[in-house]
């Protein structure tokens, strides 16, 4: 069974050219599984059944796992599965015909349009790293960009003649999507005056770099934006995929189609980005049953 996990996760790499954190969180998700089943002792792919799959995803709801999670493993272990029969190492697919665990989906918490301007004015613009924490948001916010992408920008995917910055999501999936000229002028004065102060003699091709002269990561940059958060009196828990769903939901509450949001979000499913048209909805439906006379 490793040897098969091994031979799908290179087939991931090579065939599928998925993003190294997908590929992590697939073999995460299998090797529990493949645990799970060695406990059992099956140790060969086909003897897996339909009744282990299900009694692994038992498990982990015991183990107080959230649907949610458990339809990521299952979505896994389908792949994985998929593969092997593709390769004719299994006839059959155990797990065609299971059924995913219902999700409650939940509407995604967002910042209004005045806490988001609180947010931007807390760093220092008088210091290099206000500067340039002052970008990371402006440019966060701007584009709905995840915070891996944020973290891990190079310099040479970031046009500011054309006013766009190129992206590459889940699946290394290219998308262009514009900066807004506030987000532009803050990379603009940090590229001018505080970049240069992080600068060491060995030159890093990312955009936003740390006092050290490296790539930012994502920890780092959560608890910059948290400590802001705090700053600015903000009592919702701050994450980067915070901004993330604001930008979305005061794009679609201004007027914004749906398509354009899901290009921009970089969703492969549009079903993924409608949830924020709940979101609008919801405060639509608040806003009637407080004005309106019969509310």
């Amino acid at each position: 069974m490793d040897q098969a996990l091994d031979e799908f996760l290179r087939y991931l790499i090579v065939e599928k050219g998925l993003a190294a954190n997908t590929i992590e969180a697939y073999g995460h998700d299998l090797n529990r599984f493949l645990d799970y089943l060695k406990k059992r002792d099956i140790d060969e792919v086909a003897r897996i059944g339909k009744f282990d799959v299900k009694g692994f995803l038992i498990q982990l709801q015991k183990q107080g796992l959230s649907a949610r999670t458990r339809a990521r493993n299952l979505v896994a272990i389908r792949t994985f599965f998929r593969f092997l029969v593709q390769e004719g190492i299994l006839e059959t697919d155990p797990v065609e015909d299971l059924e995913s665990p219902k999700m409650v989906r939940t509407l995604p918490e967002t910042l209004t349009v005045q806490d988001v301007e609180k947010l931007l004015d807390q760093p220092d613009p008088r210091s290099p790293l206000g500067i340039r924490d002052r970008a990371m948001l402006e440019i966060l916010y701007a584009t709905g960009m995840r915070v891996s992408e944020l973290v891990h920008l190079p310099m040479n995917q970031l046009n500011l003649e054309g006013g766009y910055v190129l992206l590459y999501g889940k699946g290394s999936k290219e998308r262009a999507v514009p900066l807004g000229q506030e987000a532009m002028n803050r990379v603009m004065l940090y590229l001018k005056t505080a970049r240069g102060r992080f600068v060491k003699k060995t030159e890093t091709p990312f955009l936003f770099i740390d006092r050290s002269g490296t790539e930012m990561s994502r920890q780092g940059f959560w608890k910059t934006l948290k400590r802001y958060g705090q700053r600015a009196g903000i009592r919702k828990r701050i994450t980067p995929h915070l901004l993330r769903h604001s930008f979305a939901t005061h794009l679609l509450e201004r007027g914004a189609d749906l398509r354009s949001v899901q290009m921009m979000l970089g969703h492969e499913d549009i079903s993924t980005t409608q949830i924020y048209t709940h979101v609008t909805g919801e405060r639509l439906k608040k806003v009637h049953e407080k004005y309106h006379p019969r509310g």
